[in-house]
C-alpha cells in the first residue's frame, strides 16, 4: 500500500486509533498521521484547502505537523489580512515585493502572495520549507521563492533597502519549552530591537502579535504604528494586527474587526469622549463584540450609534431606538428585576432555562444559575448587571 492511498482510505478516521493500529507495508505512518490530522483540522481552518468546490477531498496539499496546524491562521483571518496590506501598499492589483519573514506554514503568505508580483517566503525550519514548495504549484502560486533562514540574519544581512516592499512578520510565541508567550521583547524574533532595520527594508511593515498583548503597551515600544487591526471570528478575539510606516502619527486608527457572516469593522482615531451613563434601562440592550472591549474604544459607541451606558465599568448600552448595524449583540428587553426575592419569582416566572451572563457583577455565572435554578439555554438571555446608582438588577431580554 503506498501512503497516498492510505491516508485516502482513512481520511475521516480517529488519528490516535489509527497511530495504534499495525502498519501496512510501504507506508510511512508518521507521514500519513500528519496529512490525515492535518487534513481534518484544516476542513475546519482552511475549508478552501482541504475540499474543492464539489465538497471533495483535495489529495495534493500537504500539511505540517499538529503545532504548526494550530499556529497557522484560519482562511478568514488570511484574507481580510491581504485585503488589508494590499490597501496599505496603494490599492493596486499587483504591489511590488512582499516578504514573510517568519513563514510558518504559510497560510497569510499564500493570501498575501497572490497580490504581489514577486512574494518570498523566509523560514528556518526546513521541513516547513519543503511543505511549502511542493504547496506552491498545487495552490497556482507564481514569482515565488522560497528561503530556509533565520529571518533576524535575513532581514538584516541578506535584505536590500527597497521602499516599495511589504514586510510581515508573526514573531514566534512560545520558548524553548513550548510555553506561550505575550510581551513583544519574549517574542522571537525581536520586533522592538529590529523595528529600525524593518522600517528601513520596506515601504509598510505588518506584525501580527498575540490577541492578548497590551494595546497601550505595544505602541509605546513601537514607532510609526498607523493603523491597529484587533480581529475577531465568531465573538471570539484572534489577533492582533499593527501597521507600520514609519511615520508618526497622533492616534492611529484603531479596526475593530468581527469576522462572521460579513465581516463588520468599527473604525475609531482619537481619544473616546465621557460616555453618557444612565440609570434607566430602555427598549433595548447592546453588548459590544470582544474586539471593541479588547481595544478599549466601548464608550466611543455613544456617540456613534446613539447608546448611553448603564455604569462606568459594565460596558453595556441601552437605548429606546434601534441602533442599528450595532458592533456587537443587540437585545430587546423584555423586563428588569432587582435581586429581590418576589421580584426574580415574578420576572422568572414560566423560565426554566436561560442565557445568563454577569458584567460587574459580584458573582459567577455558575453560582448564578444555582440560586436562580435555570437550565443552561433556550431564547431567554439574562444579564446581571449593576446600573449607575450601584443597584444590582436583572435584565431579561431576547435576541433582536
Amino acid at each position: 500500500m503506498h501512503n497516498r492511498e492510505f491516508i485516502n482510505l482513512h481520511r475521516r478516521d480517529n488519528v490516535r486509533e489509527l497511530a495504534l493500529r499495525p502498519c501496512p507495508d510501504g507506508v510511512d505512518l508518521r507521514w500519513c498521521l500528519q496529512q490525515i490530522e492535518g487534513w481534518q483540522t484544516a476542513c475546519r481552518k482552511l475549508p478552501l484547502w482541504a475540499v474543492d468546490e464539489n465538497g471533495k477531498a483535495k489529495t495534493d496539499v500537504w500539511f505540517p505537523q499538529r503545532i504548526s496546524m494550530e499556529q497557522c491562521s484560519s482562511q478568514e483571518t488570511a484574507q481580510y489580512k491581504a485585503q488589508v496590506a494590499v490597501r496599505v501598499m496603494g490599492g493596486e492589483a499587483y504591489c511590488d515585493e512582499m516578504v514573510d519573514l517568519t513563514g510558518g506554514y504559510g497560510v497569510d503568505f499564500c493570501y498575501m502572495a497572490r497580490h504581489f508580483s514577486h512574494a518570498v517566503y523566509v523560514e528556518k525550519q526546513s521541513d516547513l520549507c519543503g511543505i511549502m514548495k511542493h504547496n506552491i504549484p498545487v495552490l497556482n502560486l507564481e514569482n515565488v521563492d522560497v528561503v530556509n533562514a533565520d529571518c533576524a540574519e535575513f532581514l538584516t544581512k541578506r535584505l536590500k533597502a527597497d521602499h516599495q516592499r511589504l514586510i510581515y512578520v508573526d514573531p514566534a510565541r512560545r520558548d524553548n519549552a513550548g510555553r506561550k508567550m505575550v510581551a513583544l521583547r519574549d517574542c522571537v524574533p525581536d520586533i522592538v530591537e529590529l523595528q529600525d532595520t524593518l522600517m528601513e527594508r520596506a515601504k509598510v511593515v505588518i506584525a501580527k502579535l498575540s490577541p492578548m498583548l497590551d494595546i497601550t503597551q505595544a505602541l509605546r515600544s513601537l514607532r510609526g504604528v498607523s493603523e491597529v487591526h484587533v480581529i475577531s471570528v465568531r465573538g471570539e478575539c484572534k489577533e492582533l494586527l499593527l501597521v507600520m510606516t514609519g511615520k508618526e502619527v497622533p492616534y492611529p486608527i484603531i479596526y475593530c474587526v468581527n469576522i462572521a457572516d460579513k465581516i463588520d469593522i468599527f473604525r475609531h482615531s482619537g481619544p473616546v469622549d465621557t460616555p453618557e451613563i444612565t440609570n434607566g434601562i430602555s427598549q433595548y440592550l447592546y453588548e459590544p463584540n470582544a474586539s471593541i472591549l479588547k481595544a478599549g474604544v466601548q464608550d466611543a459607541l455613544c456617540v456613534e450609534y446613539g447608546v448611553k451606558k448603564l455604569h462606568a465599568m459594565s460596558n453595556l448600552f441601552t437605548s429606546d431606538r434601534v441602533a442599528a448595524n450595532f458592533p456587537g449583540r443587540s437585545f430587546r428587553v423584555h423586563d428588569t428585576s432587582t435581586f429581590d426575592k418576589k421580584d426574580i419569582k415574578k420576572m422568572l416566572s414560566g423560565v426554566s432555562k436561560a442565557n445568563i451572563a454577569i458584567r460587574n457583577f459580584p458573582t459567577t455565572v455558575d453560582d448564578l444559575r444555582k440560586r436562580l435554578k435555570l437550565k443552561d439555554g433556550g431564547d431567554v438571555y439574562l444579564f446581571a448587571t449593576t446600573v449607575a446608582d450601584g443597584q444590582h438588577i436583572l435584565i431579561k431580554a431576547g435576541k433582536e
